[in-house]
């Protein structure tokens, strides 16, 4: 016993399959959803940022001898200083100003008990390549204006690069015994 469809006698396993074609024909077009989209749009700035520290130990000169070695010749001594900007960086200067207790634009440091200062002088190296050893005696003294900056190039990374500062105590001082310091303020403009 069959049933007939359209002038076609089936079985009636066919038509279970049929009626089962049907049925997920039915669900699909159940299960179909629309949907709509939108753009959102996406935006960040990297700005423009610097860092600048001391490497080390500052300048250390270690001992002048005013009668002997140094009665006519300088002392030389390097520091360094570190600066960090975001990649691609451009403009930015580093600048030195005159320490704690200068004497116009002469740089001095003062002993602990205050006497005669003992007169130094800090310089720029000879290039603004990050390592560029010191030059003695330096040519351009480093200050916080004009020419006295040491313009870097555009930063290439965001990794660190170290800067030479150039260190000299000119010979000849007639200085007291004891220990002498001051503390120069490196900036960083940008």
């Amino acid at each position: 016993m069959g049933l007939t469809l359209k002038g076609t006698k089936m079985k009636p396993n066919h038509y279970l399959k049929l009626a089962l074609a049907a049925a997920l024909i039915h669900g699909t077009c159940i299960a179909q959803t629309t949907r709509s989209t939108t753009s959102i749009p996406v935006s960040a700035t990297v700005s423009r940022a610097c860092a600048i520290s001391t490497v080390g130990g500052g300048i250390a000169f270690g001992v002048y001898d005013p009668i002997g070695a140094n009665a006519t010749a300088p002392v030389y001594a390097t520091g360094s200083v570190s600066v960090t900007c975001s990649r691609g960086s451009t403009g930015v200067t580093i600048g030195m100003n005159t320490g704690l207790q200068p004497a116009a634009s002469q740089r001095q440091m003062k002993g602990t008990a205050g006497t005669t200062p003992l007169n130094y002088n800090i310089f720029q190296p000879p290039s603004s390549v990050p390592g560029a050893a010191c030059i003695e005696p330096g040519t351009v003294a480093w200050t916080t204006i004009g020419t006295g900056l040491l313009a870097l190039d555009s930063a290439p990374s965001k990794s660190s690069r170290t800067y030479n500062v150039c260190g000299v105590i000119p010979g000849g001082q007639d200085v007291t015994v004891e220990a002498y310091t001051d503390t120069v303020t490196a900036s960083l403009n940008f």
